[in-house]
Formats: C-alpha cells, structure tokens, sequence
C-alpha cells in the first residue's frame, strides 16, 4: 500500500520539478507578448470607435465605424477554442508551424484585441465630455484632444481594463493547450486529462490562480496610483 501512495507523489514531483518552471515560463511569456500585442491593435481601434462617431473629435463615414463594430462582434461572439481551429492557416503563415507557446499567441492576439477595443472604447467614454468642449475651444486638433486629454483622463480606467485583459488571456493560454499550444494549459491537459494525475492538474490550476492573483494586485496598484482623484 505505501509504495502505491508513494509512487503517484513521487510522479508528480518529478514533473512538478521538471517541467513547469518551463511551462510557467511558456504561459507568462506568451500571456505579456500576446496582450501587448492586442493593446497594439485593440487601443487605436477602441479610440475610433469614441473618436469617430459624429460628434466625436475626429468623425468617420457611419458605413466604416459600422463595419469596425461588426468585425469586432463578430471576432468576439467566435469562441477562442474554435478560433484557434479556424486561424491555424494563418498561424502557419505568420508562424511557421501550428503547435507550440510562439504559435498560440497568434490567436491569443485575434481573440483579444476586438475584446481589449471595447474595454478602451468604455474607457473613453467616461472622460467628462466638458474635458473635450474646452480643449476644442482652446483650438486642440484632434490628435491633442485624442492623446493630452481622451487617453491622459482615462488612464486609471485603461490600466483597471488592460489587467482584466490580461487575466482573461491568461485564461485562455491554459485553454490553448488543448490543440497544442504550450505552457500550464498544456501539462493539465497532458497529465491531468490524459493520464489522470490529478495532482498535476491541481498543480497547474493553483499556478494559475496565483498569476492571476499577482496581475491583478499590480494592476489594481498601479490604477491606484494613477488615479488623480485620490490624491
């Protein structure tokens, strides 16, 4: 009997030990790459949804910001499971190969900028619009209104969303080790799935949990500190 408890523990010690600091390694890697990435695409396009509506600091033809908010729905109501399924084409392309930590943050970027532009686009949209009014009677162009007063206002509300952000691509990196993306998600799947160790997969679930934690408590530091109300 000793020797039937001992052996499942020493199992998952050995790839405890062995392979996760790559794999939390893989998961932080692809997590911070992915979502700067998305904060790339996603933050432009979140401001042109604010900025371009027809009273907004810089209208857009109302066929383009329709079409800029269709394509965002639809890449959003897509779940990131299937999504991962339905980009491999281009994930070979821009990757060279469809599997492994590089090749899962292609779709982590498709799935999360359409979600990171509604979280910018909330943002701006609680700026006092008496803000705007003045810097427009004071002769700001556009891009001054956009930059010194839009995006300078909202920075508390931008880092609150872009930690949200980050927590939920986190999230989705252990979901991309089902179709062969690396990192924790791939060892719970590997291990705890397949082979039924159960002890790797709480493993994995409590690492998981404890970056989420760490983004979050910097994030929510670092909105505090950015916030002008409360100082």
């Amino acid at each position: 009997m000793p020797n039937l408890v001992m052996e499942p523990i020493s199992e998952t010690w050995r790839i405890v030990s062995g392979e996760f600091p790559l794999a939390i390694w893989e998961t932080l890697y692809a997590t911070v790459l992915a979502t700067a990435l998305a904060i790339v695409l996603g933050l432009p396009l979140g401001v042109l949804l604010v900025a371009g509506e027809e009273d907004g600091v810089l209208p857009l033809p109302k066929w383009l910001l329709q079409a800029l908010g269709f394509l965002i729905n639809i890449l959003r109501s897509v779940p990131f499971i299937i999504l991962m399924v339905l980009v491999i084409p281009l994930t070979r392309l821009l990757v060279g190969k469809a599997y492994g930590t590089m090749a899962s943050v292609v779709p982590l970027v498709i799935a999360a900028f359409p979600f990171i532009a509604r979280l910018v686009e909330s943002s701006l949209r609680e700026v006092d619009p008496n803000l705007i009014e003045m810097a427009r009677s004071m002769g700001a162009t556009p891009f001054q209104i956009i930059t010194k007063v839009m995006l300078r206002e909202s920075v508390p509300s931008l880092i609150s969303n872009f930690t949200i952000a980050i927590t939920t691509i986190l999230g989705y990196t252990a979901m991309s080790g089902a179709v062969g993306g690396g990192g924790l998600g791939k060892l719970a799947i590997t291990y705890g799935y397949n082979r039924y160790m159960n002890g790797v997969m709480a493993v994995a679930v409590i690492l998981l949990v404890v970056l989420v934690q760490v983004f979050q408590m910097l994030g929510t530091k670092a909105a505090v500190k950015n916030d002008k109300r409360q100082r």
